[in-house]
C-alpha cells in the first residue's frame, strides 16, 4: 500500500502511505469496520515526519495521519546525500541500523525505512532492521536513529573544540 504523491502545500513534498489497517467490531447488524493509516511526509531536503490516523473510513484516516505528520516533523542532517555517521535506533522490539554509504549506492532498505529515507532526502544509505517487521515500529525506530544524528559542526560546537 505504498504511494507517493505531491501534497497540496508544496510542489516537491513527498507523501507516502505505508500501511492501512482494518479493524472489525462485531455489532448487532454485522461488522463495523474502522481504519488506521500510517503516513510518512517529507520535503526531500532534510525534514521528515510521520503520522498515525484512525477513522471509520480510509480517506479521513489518511488525512488525519498527514496532519499529524506535518505537525511532528524533525530535521535530519544530510551530508552529500547520505547521513554523517552510523547510528542505531530502537523502539519497542525493533532495532534499526543506518550506515552512511558512498554516492551511487542508493537506498538499501526495507519498505518502511526506505519511505522515511526518501522523504528525508537521503539518497545513499545502507540499513538493516532486526527483531521486528512491523512498519509502525520500524518507522518509530528509524526516527529514533535520525534524531541521534549530529554533524561535525554540531559536535564541535557542543564540545567547544575543533575536530581535525
Amino acid at each position: 500500500m505504498s504511494s507517493a504523491s505531491d501534497s497540496s502545500q508544496g510542489g516537491d513534498s513527498v507523501e507516502r502511505v505505508l500501511k492501512i489497517k482494518r479493524c472489525a467490531a462485531v455489532v448487532k447488524g454485522g461488522r463495523r469496520f474502522s481504519f488506521a493509516a500510517l503516513v510518512v511526509v517529507g520535503d526531500g531536503k532534510g525534514h521528515v515526519g510521520y503520522g498515525y490516523g484512525k477513522a471509520n473510513e480510509v480517506p479521513p484516516s489518511v488525512t488525519k495521519a498527514q496532519k499529524q505528520a506535518n505537525r511532528e516533523t524533525i530535521s535530519v542532517p544530510v551530508v552529500n546525500g547520505t547521513i554523517p555517521h552510523t547510528v542505531i535506533g530502537r523502539y519497542g522490539a525493533a532495532k534499526v541500523i543506518l550506515l552512511p554509504s558512498s554516492p551511487g549506492t542508493g537506498i538499501i532498505a526495507g519498505p518502511a525505512v526506505r519511505a522515511v529515507c526518501e522523504a528525508a532526502g537521503i539518497k545513499d544509505i545502507l540499513t538493516k532492521s532486526f527483531r521486528s517487521n512491523n512498519p509502525s515500529v520500524l518507522v518509530k525506530a528509524t526516527f529514533d536513529a535520525l534524531r541521534k544524528l549530529r554533524t561535525r559542526e554540531d559536535v564541535e560546537r557542543l564540545r567547544g573544540v575543533t575536530l581535525s
